[in-house]
C-alpha cells in the first residue's frame, strides 16, 4: 500500500494549492450572445488492492483517469463532447474478468484497464422540463439498479441512444432507444468493448403527496452472442417517500417489484420476480437503513441486470455482478454519520454496511459482507477511503477489497 501513497498525497497537494484554478474553471462561460462553453475536466487517482482466497496472486492497481471535454449551449440547443483516459502508473492486476486472451496475469481483478477513448458525444434540445438527446450519452435511471452509467470503475458506461423526456402535468415520461451498450472494458477487450442490439427503456412517475410513483419497463434485445443470455424483458414498479416525524428526524421509504422473463431469446423460459424494500431513519447527521433485495430464480434461470450500476448493490466486493443461477437474497443493515460543518474536515461522512446472502431456491447460505467507507472534502478534491470484506460460505472465495481515492472535478 505504500507505493500508492506518494501518487495520492501529489494530487491532494496539487488539488489544495489550486482551489483558484478550480473556481476559474467552474462553470459556463459566455462566449457569445447568448452562447456559453463549459469546460468539463475530472481527474481521478485510485489505489485498489484485492485480496482473495485462491490460487491468484493479490492485485494491487494504481489507475489515474482523465476526462476533458466541453458543453456547448446556444439558447434550447447544446452540444456535449467528452474524452477519457484511463493510465496505470502500478498495474499488478487483471483487468479483464472474462475467459480468453486477455486473462493471462496472475493477479485478481480489477476491472480498469487502460484505455483513451470517446466517452460522451451528443446533442440535445430542452426546454421547461422537456428535453431530447441524442448520440453518446450518460443514461441513470433512477437509483441505477436496471440502468446506469457503473461511475465507480474509472472507465464509464455509455449509450449510443436517443433519449427524449416529457412533462405532461403531473406525469414525467422517460423513454430511450439505444442500439449499442458501450462497456466498462474499453478500447483492448475485444469484442467486449461493446454490445450492439435494440435496447428500449421506458418510464412513466409522478408525485402523489409525499410519495414518488415510477413505472418502467426495459426490453433488452442483444444481437452479440457473448451477451444474449441477457436477453430480457422487465416490467415493474418503484415507490419512494421522505416523511418528517419531527423538527430533525425523517423516515425515508423504498420499495421496488418487477417481473423479469426472456425475451427474444429461444435458450431460455423463465419469470423471475425482483423485490427490494428499505427504510431508513435519519437524524441530526445519524442515519440507519435496514433493507431487503430480492433477485429471484425460475426454471434453472435468475434475474438479471446487466446494464445496472452493480457496484451500488449486494455488497463492494463485487462479487454477486452475476446473479447466480439460484437467485440471490440479500439482507442489509447499515449506520452512517455526518459530521457538522466545521469539524474536524470538511464534508467528513462515514459509514458501515453489513450484508448477509442466501439464495432464492434450495436454501443456500452464500456468505456475509462487511463494506465501510470515509470521505472528506481537501480543498477542491474529494476524498475517499473505503473497504469490503466478503466471507464466502457456499459461493466464491473470502475477499477483500480497500481503495483510497482522490478526486476532483470542475
Amino acid at each position: 500500500m505504500k507505493i500508492a501513497l506518494p501518487g495520492v498525497a501529489a494530487i491532494l497537494m496539487a488539488s489544495a494549492a489550486t482551489p483558484a484554478l478550480a473556481q476559474s474553471w467552474s462553470g459556463p462561460k459566455e462566449i457569445g450572445d447568448g452562447v456559453t462553453l463549459d469546460p468539463i475536466i475530472d481527474a481521478r487517482l485510485r489505489y485498489e488492492h484485492v485480496d482473495q482466497d485462491n490460487a491468484v496472486e493479490e492485485a494491487d492497481a494504481l489507475t489515474l483517469r482523465l476526462r476533458a471535454g466541453a458543453e456547448l449551449k446556444a439558447g434550447e440547443v447544446s452540444l456535449l463532447v467528452e474524452g477519457e483516459g484511463t493510465f496505470a502508473l502500478i498495474n499488478d492486476y487483471n483487468a479483464f474478468p472474462f475467459v480468453g486472451e486477455h486473462q493471462n496475469r496472475p493477479y485478481s481483478v480489477v476491472p480498469d484497464p487502460e484505455n483513451i477513448e470517446l466517452n460522451r458525444a451528443q446533442i440535445g434540445w430542452s426546454k421547461g422540463g422537456n428535453s431530447i438527446t441524442l448520440g453518446r450519452q450518460r443514461i441513470n435511471l433512477d437509483d441505477q439498479r436496471w440502468v446506469g452509467s457503473v461511475a465507480w470503475r474509472q472507465n464509464e458506461q455509455t449509450f449510443d441512444a436517443l433519449r427524449g423526456i416529457a412533462k405532461i402535468g403531473p406525469v414525467t415520461l422517460d423513454a430511450t432507444y439505444a442500439i449499442d451498450q458501450r462497456t466498462v472494458f474499453g478500447i483492448d477487450a475485444g469484442p467486449r468493448q461493446a454490445y450492439d442490439g435494440d435496447f428500449i427503456f421506458l418510464g412513466a412517475g409522478m408525485k402523489a403527496g409525499p410519495v414518488n410513483l415510477k413505472a418502467f419497463a426495459y426490453l433488452l434485445d442483444y444481437d452479440d452472442p457473448l451477451a444474449l443470455a441477457n436477453s430480457s424483458q422487465t416490467y415493474g414498479l418503484l415507490a419512494s417517500a421522505d416523511l418528517p416525524l419531527g423538527p430533525r428526524l425523517k423516515l425515508s421509504l423504498r420499495g421496488s417489484y418487477a417481473s423479469q422473463s426472456d425475451w427474444k431469446n429461444p435458450a431460455k423460459n423463465y419469470t423471475a420476480d425482483y423485490i427490494s424494500a428499505e427504510a431508513g431513519l435519519g437524524i441530526a447527521g445519524f442515519s440507519v437503513n435496514a433493507g431487503y433485495e430480492l433477485l429471484g430464480s425460475d426454471n434453472g434461470f435468475s434475474l438479471q441486470t446487466p446494464l445496472a450500476t452493480l457496484h451500488k448493490f449486494n455488497g463492494w466486493a463485487d462479487v454477486f455482478l452475476t446473479t447466480p443461477a439460484a437467485g440471490l437474497e440479500d439482507k442489509y443493515l447499515g449506520a452512517g454519520y455526518a459530521f457538522p460543518k466545521g469539524v474536524l474536515l470538511p464534508g467528513l461522512k462515514a459509514n458501515i454496511v453489513y450484508h448477509d446472502f442466501d439464495s432464492d431456491v434450495g436454501g443456500a447460505d452464500y456468505g456475509s459482507e462487511w463494506n465501510a467507507q470515509i470521505g472528506f472534502k481537501l480543498g477542491p478534491a474529494t476524498i475517499l477511503a473505503k473497504y469490503a470484506n466478503y466471507n464466502a460460505r457456499s459461493f466464491g472465495v473470502d475477499t477483500k477489497k480497500l481503495w483510497l481515492q482522490a478526486e476532483v472535478s470542475f
